[in-house]
């Protein structure tokens, strides 16, 4: 494609207003070269998003141990609780070919039962569970939410209900939380994110019903995956370009991906609900030391024309980094950043620029696909035939090296190349598995298929900062996340699916895949470019380095901007 100043403009004041929006933008990527791409206030920031990489993987993946389901249950009798577990199960259980019924008993009398110790005859007529269930807890070996309240069999709905909820609360949190990141700020929406995520998580020890229950998760799902993305987004916005890959991967591989190995650990060890609870909910506390520790993006400031506010963040900058930006810098900063000549930019301009909507229609498709196939094969864990925490551990430990490969690649060879290779191999690697046995070798195949789709979806979440111009960059951040979130909505009924047909599954994860490949060809590639500043920035982005952008109709297209004083930079 024809770089920039190759290519002819009709109108010359056109060509003025956008050289001016570039020049802009360049003063800004100056200012923060000064004060360090990668100095010691940037370390902290960077190591800081520990404790949040840890909180980002204790809300998404807690549930899953709260309120697992044990496989081995059966009706309850009260007049046979004396006896061994197994004992119970013999007496009181009907046989379903190899397997015991989990939902059902025998209409006999217990007493004799009890006399005899022999079940009654296998024609005795039976009815669901009367008094609750008995649980073998082995695969799982401590009481959860499940087999705590009985949520089985006609009740076995509970759980991925109360699932859903977490994710609709995700829905809503992430768009309001991501208007508050544009609107006030990326700090104070960080810690109303880890408010949320301490009160809801606090609040679920306390439940004791079902509705009780899914409005907690509820409240923790509006936090989620704010509680790390915002920090996210502030650290990339203060690294130079040469840095951001590795900022934008390294804390996802170790902290996020760190947190998830550890996690099924710590629930053994632990090995009881509410106290599981407790050990991943209080150190969210840590949320009330942010705005202390944590500066305001600059470059959210200078969207809003809050230029003083931004240099006084700058000069922190400087005194803890020992770097000094030259005054003719600085001088030029002030200028490009007045309040006048900034930009009114909110969610309305997603859509109202044709560009703009494109590409982050074209992310959503891909970010919702990488979302529902990493989703589902953590949720198969259960159901692969292997041990789950041993399984769920193999398929977290994955996203350590997928990612730290991913971050030192990811430079060399591009967004759209690491989102479209990987993407494709994961999709394959899961329609092989749909027709393999269960156990090892499925096992094997879905481990490495999250291995790989590790690394398009962390390439998206860099890729989708990167392409979104800093005024609506938590917004359009949050709407894109959104979309994952209705994503994982729709994961458990894709793992449910194999009721119809065993491998079903796993050939809708590929489809997804193939489908998400195609699209990802479509994203204008920003390697090696600064995150766009403005509105004009953005479409710039889409018309110069996407297979979609038109650079022969330029002139046209920027004649529009005349057109459109709301965007003038």
């Amino acid at each position: 494609m024809a770089p920039r100043e190759e290519i002819s403009f009709e109108h010359k004041e056109a060509r003025e207003k956008l050289n001016k929006s570039n020049e802009d933008n360049d003063v800004l990527e100056s200012v923060l070269y000064h004060v360090g791409e990668m100095g010691r206030y940037q370390m902290f920031l960077f190591w800081f998003m520990l404790p949040f990489g840890f909180f980002f993987a204790f809300v998404y993946f807690i549930q899953m141990f709260i309120a697992a389901t044990p496989q081995n249950h059966w009706c309850h009798v009260p007049e046979l609780s004396h006896l061994d577990p197994g004992i119970r199960r013999n007496l009181t259980a009907p046989r379903i070919g190899e397997e015991w019924d989990k939902c059902s008993m025998f209409v006999a009398n217990w007493s004799q039962v009890l006399d005899t110790m022999r079940p009654p005859d296998p024609s005795t007529p039976t009815v669901p569970c009367q008094h609750g269930w008995d649980f073998e807890l082995t695969d799982i070996p401590y009481q959860t939410i499940i087999s705590e309240r009985g949520w089985v069999c006609q009740y076995s709905g509970n759980g991925p209900l109360a699932q859903a909820i977490f994710f609709v609360g995700a829905f809503f949190g992430g768009i309001v939380i991501g208007w508050i990141a544009d609107t006030y700020g990326r700090v104070p929406a960080m810690v109303v994110a880890n408010s949320l995520a301490f009160v809801g998580g606090i609040a679920t020890i306390y439940t004791t019903g079902f509705w009780d229950f899914a409005m907690a998760r509820f409240v923790v799902g509006a936090s989620y995956d704010s509680v790390f993305m915002m920090m996210y987004i502030l650290v990339l916005e203060y690294v130079g370009p040469s840095y951001r890959t590795l900022v934008g991967n390294l804390p996802i591989a170790i902290f996020f991906g760190g947190a998830c190995v550890l996690l099924p650990w710590i629930a053994l060890w632990i090995s009881d609900w509410r106290k599981l609870l407790w050990v991943t909910t209080l150190p969210m506390v840590i949320n009330v030391l942010v705005p202390f520790l944590v500066p305001e993006s600059a470059r959210w400031y200078t969207s809003k024309g809050r230029t003083d506010k931004a240099i006084k963040v700058l000069k922190r900058f400087e005194k803890i980094n020992g770097t000094i930006i030259p005054q003719d810098i600085l001088d030029e900063f002030k200028v490009s950043s007045n309040p006048t000549r900034q930009s009114n930019e909110s969610i309305m301009s997603l859509f109202k620029s044709g560009p703009i909507r494109t590409m982050l229609i074209y992310m959503v498709v891909l970010y919702m696909a990488c979302a529902i196939i990493f989703d589902a094969l953590v949720r198969m864990s259960e159901g692969l035939g292997i041990d789950f925490f041993i399984t769920f551990t193999l398929t977290s430990f994955t996203e350590i090296p997928s990612i730290v490969l991913l971050a030192f690649v990811l430079d060399r060879w591009g967004r759209r190349n690491m989102a479209f290779v990987p993407i494709s191999i994961s999709g394959s690697l899961t329609l092989i598995a749909a027709f393999v046995p269960k156990g090892i070798p499925q096992t094997a195949l879905a481990v490495i298929a999250r291995f790989f789709i590790n690394m398009s979806y962390s390439a998206a979440i860099q890729w989708s900062t990167e392409i979104l111009p800093t005024g609506v960059r938590g917004t359009g951040s949050s709407l894109i996340h959104v979309s994952g979130y209705v994503a994982c909505i729709l994961s458990p009924f894709v793992v449910y699916s194999e009721r119809v047909w065993s491998p079903l599954p796993l050939v809708i994860l590929s489809a997804v895949a193939a489908a998400a490949a195609g699209v990802s060809l479509l994203i204008p590639e920003t390697n090696g470019r600064p995150m766009p500043q403005t509105i004009e920035d953005g479409e710039r982005l889409f018309r110069e380095y996407s297979l979609c952008g038109k650079p022969e109709d330029l002139g046209d297209a920027e004649l529009q901007y005349e057109k459109r004083p709301a965007l003038d930079t």
